[in-house]
């Protein structure tokens, strides 16, 4: 299949081309930046100019795949990029083939327990406009839209982990922990999601797959994180007005009690994590 991606030069893009390219597909992926020209080519795939507001660019390139995989992320005007963006690519592919969008199980709030991607949402400050994109998506007529919403993406020595917890611990001594840490977090190897999304190109139309391996505690993955930092034991509590002054709205993110099942996934696309220790994989680095 020919495969258009956007966000390619990216901690999951890389990976997920490496993914698709053994799997035997041809791999186009959107590139706006001699850099990240670099590292698409370098993994087997051929770059195409341009960003996320090059609507012209990712409808003509989606015109020409079988199949597109839109993963990029815009830190400005998120919301409105990130739906211009799918519309277009949406516009571009038609219905000849399956669309993929990128959503985030942080949508479903805290669940009280283990859920499936049938849950009501009530997602924090920081993803509530995902809502209104997922639901224009997979609400589009005449095409094959399917939502893949990672859990907590880890692995490579790198992520959101590493961003807000290890490398500021690194600086100050101590990984912070919101409130006791009793609160549950998804979570996914940057490998297994990148798989996921593979296999999604097969999904029916309409379909919603949760993309999460282990659902941990964040006072068990804290040890590992410090680590990780250098600063193995070394663990520092604090409150959510704390965090929120520290991180900003992120924050609420990271102090959900939210616990997924990849049941779906497992059983309609064959999904089948192999990183099932993240607290081994975190504190080793990988």
């Amino acid at each position: 299949m020919k495969v258009f991606l956007t966000g390619g030069s990216g901690y999951i893009g890389q990976a997920t081309i490496e993914a698709l390219v053994r799997h035997g597909h041809e791999v186009t992926a959107l590139a706006r930046s001699d850099r990240a020209t670099g590292i698409v080519t370098g993994l087997g795939a051929k770059a195409v100019t341009g960003d996320l507001t090059d609507l012209s660019v990712l409808r003509n390139a989606a015109s020409a795949a079988d199949g597109v995989l839109h993963l990029g992320w815009s830190a400005e005007r998120s919301a409105e990029v990130d739906l211009a963006a799918a519309e277009a690519l949406l516009d571009g592919l038609g219905g000849r083939g399956p669309y993929v969008h990128t959503g985030g199980v942080w949508v479903y709030g805290d669940t009280e327990g283990l859920v499936d991607e049938d849950a009501p949402k009530n997602p924090p400050e920081v993803t509530a406009w995902r809502l209104e994109n997922e639901a224009r998506v997979l609400g589009s007529e005449g095409s094959h839209p399917v939502l893949v919403m990672p859990g907590v993406v880890y692995g490579r020595g790198s992520g959101l982990l590493e961003y807000f917890f290890v490398e500021p611990a690194r600086a100050t001594g101590a990984v912070r922990v919101i409130g006791d840490g009793s609160n549950h977090v998804t979570l996914v190897h940057v490998d297994d999601i990148a798989e996921l999304y593979v296999l999604a190109l097969g999904a029916p139309a309409g379909s919603v797959y949760s993309g999460v391996a282990e659902n941990l505690p964040f006072a068990t993955i804290a040890p590992a994180l410090a680590a990780a930092a250098g600063v193995p034991g070394k663990v520092e509590h604090i409150s959510f007005a704390a965090a929120y002054e520290q991180m900003d709205v992120i924050a609420g993110a990271y102090a959900l009690d939210q616990q997924l099942t990849s049941e779906r996934a497992r059983r309609e696309l064959g999904w089948e994590p192999k990183h099932l220790d993240a607290v081994a994989d975190i504190a080793a680095g990988r």
